[in-house]
């Protein structure tokens, strides 16, 4: 078993985690100035992505830059990884590969914690992924955790590159975000991503 096995049914069953999904997690949020790289390098890859309509694709050509825009944002303050293994505990499920973490540990060259965003590719299915997010997000925390880096909460994402769903694991409770963000409110996307980082500064 691993974290691409996990369900929203197992999560609740395996890790004892109970889910919410009728709340707006950033009601007051405002969108930000985005670069004029990422406006260019969006305006040329979503439409090339969504052609080829393949995860790798979506993924490459508009998730990582999105994420680096993040990263740009914070002054490189934090730290990026795209599909590395996280392992946490092998024994319960809580291992694999995540497509993307952000960390406010400025280390590159290996993950360090805090782990605060797991963000999960998707092929044209948000749903289908919200169980294995939630189950990387769980195992960000007991990573966190063994480190010495307890904080508050974990935030994570499940996207399919033009369309966003965020959630955020409080304890044993994770709250899926009630409203779907889309590529047109890049600005927005960008503020919600930046401000689940900032939460754990």
């Amino acid at each position: 078993m691993a974290y691409s096995d996990f369900t929203l049914k197992r999560v609740k069953s395996d890790l004892n985690i109970k889910v919410i999904e009728n709340e707006t997690l950033f009601p007051n949020i405002d969108g930000i100035k985005i670069s004029q790289f990422l406006e260019t390098m969006l305006k040329r890859n979503v439409p090339l992505a969504l052609a080829i309509n393949t995860e790798k694709a979506r993924s490459e050509l508009i998730i990582a830059n999105i994420l680096l825009e993040v990263k740009d944002q914070l002054k490189n303050e934090i730290s990026f990884f795209s599909g590395i293994d996280f392992t946490v505990d092998k024994d319960r499920g809580l291992n694999g590969y995540c497509d993307f973490i952000l960390s406010r540990s400025i280390e590159q060259f290996y993950l360090d914690t805090p782990v605060v965003t797991i963000v999960e590719a998707q092929n044209e299915n948000i749903t289908g992924g919200l169980g294995q997010c939630i189950a990387e997000m769980y195992g960000a925390a007991i990573f966190n955790e063994r480190e010495g880096n307890q904080i508050a909460c974990i935030y994570g994402a499940v996207t399919i590159g033009d369309e966003w769903k965020f959630i955020k694991l409080l304890g044993d409770t994770a709250y899926i975000d009630i409203e779907k963000y889309y590529i047109n409110e890049i600005q927005k996307i960008i503020a919600i991503l930046v401000e689940m980082v900032n939460k754990n500064a």
